[in-house]
């Protein structure tokens, strides 16, 4: 599903224009991601968290020149869904 298909089912399940829909959501994005940038998680109860992420220094391989590589510690965005999210995920999805 994209953005433009999440625009169009809420427009047409709650009779609002699309692009009020549209500015909407992508306003919440914007709010999440600023978050995010300044170190804040974001919990939505029922659905999950966005929260920001400490990865570990640690030593890569550069396999074309074959030489070691140190990448430094540094954060990432990550999303973790809410218990009753994987639930139902894991309920209702049918293996393709």
């Amino acid at each position: 599903m994209t953005k433009a298909e999440i625009v169009s089912n809420i427009s047409d399940k709650l009779g609002i224009e699309k692009g009020d829909v549209q500015a909407t959501i992508e306003t919440f994005m914007e709010e999440v991601k600023n978050s995010l940038e300044g170190g804040d998680n974001v919990y939505l109860r029922g659905f999950g968290s966005f929260i920001v992420k400490t990865r570990a220094e640690k030593t890569g391989r550069n396999i074309s020149k074959n030489t070691t590589i140190k990448i430094p510690a540094h954060n990432i965005p990550a999303f973790k869904p809410a218990k009753v999210f994987v639930e139902g995920v894991k309920s209702n999805v049918q293996v393709k």
